[in-house]
């Protein structure tokens, strides 16, 4: 069916309310709108949907909801030996979160599965806690994360807590392409459902479990007991769901200095003070930094609307607040883990730390410093929450830590996804453990660079929208994979990594490796100083991702280096 009939379709078939009709009559004349929202579903990828929300076949509403959840019913009813064990939905604070939330409770109870939903707005870590704490089948969760606020997404984790990984994804997918008529999706009222036990609310029982696992990520209690009352830590949870959870085990480990940005702590799915709920984005901090010139914090901390990712701000040598990088706060934090568990006598045999291809090397020097082995994922945490499972089943390893680049960290194994607010525990103590010894966070990084080298990363990203953007950014990938450059700015590539093939290309000498991890269209070059850059679409947003990174002997000459492979990497990046 082309666009234009599934669009009249749409207009026309009484199953779709009013309220769509008419949205949909009011682009009757913009073909190019038209053609986006219906040239395509909606896509299930590996973590789930996530699209602007809207009316269409390629939008994010209740229609899209109820048929991607009939087909994760379909799929539950599959597995005959769980089928009854239900599945968790949170939802974040975003536009018509708690709407879709119920829609897919709704849908799940049509189809005689329980729905385990929260009272209210929730982390997405607190929804993989609970999939484990209630030993469901499977858990939703309502958000877009840090993406702006037209988007909206629908994320599903598997019984071990974890996001489901492309297997699991690719059998949900197709069980979902099978799913023709919308009007045929059982749907049962919400207080019908209830009555009859198939929806379930969680309450704040649940969240005190999962505060309770957080709390106890407390590495040296000494020093949050003798530092946490000077600590100055200024907080925005940047309109979504950190603010309760964050606060509150901050207050259960003494912390009295902490500040909420005011303007930012109700949670609405508008981001009306920011451009981009982000805290990778520097610009998310510019109302903490006000605060903070009042209030001589210490430390600025930032979480995204559904609170995975965590930014922090920190005083340089000058006294001005400089935002980390994801590659600077998990460098430190894996630094504070380990030394922490080496000092007092902890630090296990077998000892792992679970980073992605796309994060710094640092960490791999850092671990190798403690006799602690580095393992790389592909990116996204579903890998890091696959290993730690893994290595829970073999018991050949012992997880100590995760992270990804992207703000992403996780200690511990109460949940599998990555942590803004244990995270956020474990930066404060961290902070605090520094400020003892007189030093800040920045200095702390400094230390690591002139022990380990000046690594400098960066990421640039090519947005590219619609069906000519998916165009664009297969011709960018295929001609790297088919023409990939010799050298950059005079220096030689000696290794290619094709993800999508799993091939380890060695240039010099020809000699190639099978990769053993998914396939996943990311292409990875290592140059002949040590320098690498990599190149993947985006599982999530309509963007293609340019990464690079670097060492240098001073951060000038890292600085330097970094701008120079991205100008030298972009100027083969033609997207026309």
């Amino acid at each position: 069916m082309d666009y234009i009939k599934r669009y009249e379709q749409w207009i026309e078939d009484p199953y779709f309310d009013e309220q769509t009709r008419r949205e949909l009559l009011s682009i009757k004349d913009n073909p190019g709108e038209i053609e986006d929202r219906f040239y395509k579903d909606l896509e299930f990828g590996t973590g789930g949907l996530r699209g602007k929300i809207g009316a269409g076949t390629n939008r994010m509403n209740i229609y899209t909801v109820r048929r991607a959840t009939q087909g994760l019913a379909d799929y539950i009813k599959a597995q005959s030996d769980y089928a009854h064990l239900g599945v968790v939905i949170a939802y974040d604070s975003r536009i018509k979160s708690k709407e879709f939330a119920y829609e897919a409770a709704k849908v799940l109870s049509g189809n005689g599965i329980k729905a385990y939903i929260f009272e209210d707005i929730a982390p997405t870590p607190l929804l993989s806690f609970a999939v484990r704490e209630l030993g469901a089948i499977a858990g939703v969760v309502i958000t877009a994360s840090h993406n702006p606020p037209q988007y909206n997404g629908y994320k599903v984790y598997w019984q071990d807590g974890g996001q489901i990984v492309p297997r699991i994804a690719k059998e949900i997918t197709a069980v979902i392409k099978r799913v023709d008529s919308l009007s045929d999706i059982p749907v049962m009222g919400v207080e019908k459902a209830r009555h009859k036990g198939f929806i379930n609310i969680l309450k704040d029982d649940m969240v005190d479990k999962y505060l309770d696992r957080v709390v106890a990520l407390t590495l040296n209690r000494d020093v949050v007991k003798d530092m946490a009352g000077s600590l100055r830590v200024i907080y925005t949870p940047l309109h979504g769901t950190g603010y309760r959870p964050i606060t509150r085990a901050l207050d259960r480990l003494g912390y009295s200095q902490v500040r909420v940005v005011k303007a930012q702590a109700a949670p609405d799915g508008r981001f009306p003070t920011v451009e981009y709920p982000n805290p990778e984005d520097p610009r998310a901090f510019d109302l903490a930094m006000e605060m903070a010139a009042q209030e001589d914090a210490d430390l600025l901390i930032a979480t995204d609307p559904d609170c995975d990712r965590v930014g922090v701000a920190v005083k340089d040598d000058t006294g001005k607040f400089i935002v980390l990088t994801g590659n600077q706060t998990g460098a430190l934090l894996l630094e504070y883990i380990l030394s922490s568990l080496k000092d007092s006598g902890r630090l296990p045999q077998r000892g792992v730390m679970i980073k992605t291809i796309v994060t710094s090397r640092l960490g791999d020097a850092i671990a190798a410093g403690y006799g602690v082995e580095t393992v790389n994922t592909l990116t996204g945490f579903k890998y890091i929450g696959e290993k730690i499972l893994e290595y829970e089943q073999t018991g050949d390893k012992k997880f100590l830590f995760g992270y990804e680049e992207s703000y992403g960290y996780l200690a511990g194994t109460y949940t599998r996804d990555k942590d803004g607010v244990g995270a956020t525990v474990l930066i404060c103590e961290m902070a605090s453990a520094y400020k003892a010894k007189g030093m800040t966070l920045y200095q702390g990084l400094m230390e690591l660079y002139e022990k380990y080298g000046y690594y400098k990363e960066q990421l640039t990203s090519l947005t590219l929208e619609g069906r000519d953007g998916m165009k664009t950014m297969d011709r960018i990938m295929t001609q790297l994979r088919q023409n990939p450059p010799v050298a950059i700015n005079g220096i030689d590539l000696v290794v290619k990594e094709d993800y999508l093939l799993g091939k380890r290309y060695f240039l010099k000498d020809g000699n190639r490796q099978e990769i053993t991890l998914p396939r996943e269209n990311v292409l990875h070059f290592t140059l002949e100083d040590g320098s690498w850059f990599c190149i993947r679409p985006s599982g999530t947003e309509p963007k293609i991702k340019i990464y690079v990174s670097v060492v240098g002997n001073s951060l000038e000459h890292a600085r330097c280096k970094c701008e120079q492979l991205m100008e030298g990497v972009m100027a083969r990046i033609k997207p026309d």
